[in-house]
């Protein structure tokens, strides 16, 4: 999977899938940059191929809906959709 790195604090491992065209994808981005944390994101729609397929497949895991955005934390926590209050509770 091919993400983009982000640099800040090391809060554990932080992957966002979102939608280049997303307005709430955005504002998740701009939130978690605003509380400094380092991530990684992948645009899923500027995916394709395998890639797509890989991503598809890995997001699936995380959120079956398929719906954006979606973010994990250490593999294990998901918030899927801006919940402000959520993701700031989770990366504090």
């Amino acid at each position: 999977m091919n993400s983009k790195h982000v640099d800040g604090e090391n809060k554990g491992d932080t992957l966002l899938f979102a939608l280049s065209t997303c307005g709430w994808c955005k504002k998740t981005r701009e939130l978690i940059e605003e509380l400094g944390v380092e991530y990684d994101y992948i645009y899923v729609d500027l995916t394709d191929g395998d890639e797509r397929d890989e991503v598809v497949n890995e997001l699936k895991k995380y959120n079956e809906d398929l719906s954006f955005p979606t973010l994990v934390i250490n593999n294990d926590k998901v918030i899927i959709g801006f919940k402000e209050d959520l993701i700031k509770e989770s990366l504090a």
